[in-house]
Parts: structure tokens; C-alpha cells; sequence
């Protein structure tokens, strides 16, 4: 099965040589699970040339705001109001989350409640919790009204959407290690995010996060939509 990254952020060129760029992380998350990926560089508008030029799709998190006004989220959007037409299945995270959700009707913005970084636990529903690392302070304020809310925090509503069966999008970052975090906030958090909650992020790194389970989670989304060869088989 062929998935498609759409890579809309790089890695700090600190961490790009132990870590590599988002797709990597993304590739070695979902790797051995029978995927074979392409990385599509949208910052450099390289885009598919139709939302079926893969069999499944995912979208990368970027330091960007899908609010900005950059020339490359317009067909980013168009490509994924493609990719739900055509009931491909489509994964986003953090950026990615809130470009589905942009996309298809719902609004983001720079949040005023400030940032959320380190290890949060997400409610799922059921009293179950699912802990993984978040790097953030814009979220989906607005989710679009053909989604579903499926986890949350009190600090973001609608940090997981649900879109029918084929599109699961998440604020969090499942594809980050704890040295990878802790690696951002000594590269891009200072002078930006506030000490304090670096400092606390860095401090609770050594606890567990649920990526496999997340891995299980996209593995199933793109397994069961997809469309048995009549892409690429």
C-alpha cells in the first residue's frame, strides 16, 4: 500500500542528522507494516498529481500557521478536500490536524490560552486517557461540522477529529521521540515558548507516550480504506 507524506514543516537542522525530517519519523513509525512511502515536499509545492496518485495520505506538522497566507496551503486544502471526496483515508497531525480542519469548514487560530508542549494526556472517551507529546499553540477552535470530536484536554477542545471512517486527524505529535522534544525546545522553544513549561516538558520526558498504539491506530485507518488495487495496489 502507497502512502503519500505531505511534508509541510522541516526539522531543526540541529536535529535533522540524529532524527531526520518529519516524513523520516513518520516512515519509521509505520514501518514494517507493509506501507510504502513518498515524501511530497509542499514547501517546495510538490504536490500529487491527483488525490490518487496514493493509496493513503498523511500530513506533516510545519512551524507555519495554515492561517498565514503561504501560496502552498491553498492546494494543500483543494488536495485534501480531493482526498475526502474520493474516500481515500488521510492521517494529520498537529499542522496537519488543522489544515483538515481549515479545509473542510472548520477555523484555527493562534490560541490565547498560549502553548501546550511535553507529554499531555488526552481523554479518548470510556475514562481512557492516551499520552503523547504535544508542541503547540495553535489549535482547531471551530471543528467543521462533519467531524466528530474523539479526544480532547482542557487546554484544546478538539485536539482529536474523527471524519467518517477514512480521515483521523490529531494535535499531538505521535512521531516524536522524547529526545526529539527536548531537542526543540532547546532549538526553537527558547525566547519563544515560555521556561517554565519548557523547563516542566523537559522534566517529565522519561515517562511512557502511547505511539505504538497510535501506529496501530493509522495502520487500521489506512488498511480498512483502502480501495483493494484501484489506486495502486
Amino acid at each position: 500500500m502507497k502512502i503519500g507524506i505531505l511534508q509541510t514543516g522541516r526539522s531543526p537542522d540541529v536535529l535533522v542528522g540524529k532524527y531526520g525530517e518529519y516524513g523520516d519519523m513518520f516512515a519509521r513509525m509505520l514501518g514494517g507494516r507493509g506501507f510504502a512511502f513518498t515524501v511530497y515536499d509542499v514547501l517546495e509545492h510538490e504536490f500529487p498529481t491527483t488525490a490518487s496518485e496514493m493509496d493513503g495520505w498523511l500530513i506533516t506538522g510545519s512551524k507555519f500557521g495554515v492561517y498565514e497566507g503561504h501560496d502552498w496551503i491553498e492546494p494543500l486544502e483543494q488536495l485534501i478536500r480531493d482526498i475526502h471526496a474520493a474516500g481515500l483515508p488521510l492521517v494529520g497531525v498537529c499542522f496537519g490536524h488543522q489544515a483538515v480542519a481549515q479545509a473542510l469548514g472548520g477555523k484555527v487560530e493562534k490560541f490565547s490560552g498560549g502553548w501546550s508542549v511535553g507529554r499531555v494526556e488526552y481523554r479518548i472517551g470510556n475514562g481512557e486517557s492516551l499520552p503523547l507529546h504535544a508542541w503547540h499553540q495553535d489549535q482547531v477552535v471551530e471543528k467543521p461540522e462533519n467531524a466528530r470530536t474523539i479526544g480532547s484536554t482542557d487546554f484544546c477542545k478538539h485536539a482529536i477529529l474523527a471524519y467518517g471512517d477514512a480521515i483521523l486527524t490529531m494535535q499531538p505529535h505521535p512521531e516524536f521521540d522524547a529526545g526529539f522534544i527536548e531537542g526543540l525546545a532547546n532549538s526553537r522553544g527558547r525566547g519563544v515558548v515560555p521556561d517554565l513549561l519548557l523547563d516542566a516538558a523537559v522534566a517529565g520526558l522519561g515517562k511512557d507516550v502511547a505511539k505504538g498504539k497510535v501506529a496501530d491506530t493509522f495502520e487500521k485507518l489506512f488498511k480498512d480504506n483502502y480501495k483493494g488495487g484501484e489506486n495502486h495496489g
